[in-house]
């Protein structure tokens, strides 16, 4: 079977894609995107991400997840509490047949957004919920592990978490190899070209073990430009120059890691529901 790329890791319901989507999309397709797994941050977007999927059936896969950081009041952000998963928890059981992954979630103990042991406290208790929300409707986490590498690996594991998607991975090398002997799954973003700060990482973690992600709007080549799906090809050239293989051979097995981590993208792509 030939693979396209897949963008295991992206925010096409963002508000910064509100005006040209359809040229975005078509850049995606150009560059030989074949899958693009919408993520979310809060409740807000879920409507919106399973609009994307009616809109776009043949390319957006969407999952759920509440963030461990939350919009504040102004454009602070705030660390979540189990207020902001009322209101998605009934959404993950409705839209089950829809969904390919819950995410994005995880932990973000950065000190200024989780100042207090009551901050880490609830995203804990956010972050347990929805792994066992994830684990009775049989699917994968898309997972963001912020200052927190380590004890997030940990809480999947003592969950009995299976398949995992630690995206923009940025954790210690020997971290990583602790979250491979858990069969989970390192995605980067073409953020990482911009330096040479995690070609340690990428070079240790199995390419096995290895997707690609854009992380878009975010996380681009260009720190204070829209970053877009379509720059997914220079983070695949990235990792074949580290590890000294082919963008090919980067395509294709990281492709196949994809669809093998989340196996309802396939379901997905063949029958979209239209209510």
């Amino acid at each position: 079977m030939e693979f396209g790329f897949v963008d295991c890791h992206c925010h096409l319901s963002a508000r910064e894609f509100e005006e040209d989507l359809d040229d975005v999309i078509q850049r995606a397709v150009e560059a030989g995107v074949q899958t693009l797994i919408t993520v979310t941050e809060e409740v807000g977007e879920f409507d919106r991400v399973l609009q994307l999927q009616k809109r776009y059936p043949d390319l957006v896969a969407p999952g759920f997840g509440v963030h461990p950081l939350q919009a504040g009041g102004s454009s602070q952000c705030r660390s979540v509490n189990l207020q902001d998963l009322d209101a998605a928890m009934p959404l993950f059981y409705q839209h089950r047949e829809r969904l390919v992954a819950v995410g994005e979630i995880g932990l973000d103990f950065t000190p200024w957004f989780a100042p207090t042991r009551q901050n880490r406290d609830d995203q804990m208790s956010v972050f347990i919920k929805q792994l066992q929300v994830a684990k009775e409707l049989d699917l994968p986490v898309n997972v963001h592990s912020r200052s927190a590498a380590q004890v997030t690996i940990a809480t999947m594991r003592e969950h009995g978490v299976q398949r995992a998607l630690l995206h923009n991975f940025a954790g210690k090398p020997s971290v990583a190899l602790e979250g491979v002997k858990d069969g989970y799954v390192f995605s980067f973003p073409p953020a990482v070209c911009r330096n040479t700060q995690r070609d340690k990482l990428i070079r240790q973690i199995p390419l096995e073990h290895i997707c690609l992600e854009t992380d878009s709007p975010s996380l681009g080549l260009n720190k204070h430009e829209r970053n877009e799906p379509s720059s997914i090809t220079s983070v695949c050239k990235y990792i074949a120059d580290i590890k000294g293989l082919t963008p090919q051979m980067v395509q294709v097995v990281t492709a196949h890691n994809a669809y093998r981590l989340f196996p309802r993208v396939k379901q997905q792509l063949q029958t979209v529901p239209q209510s």
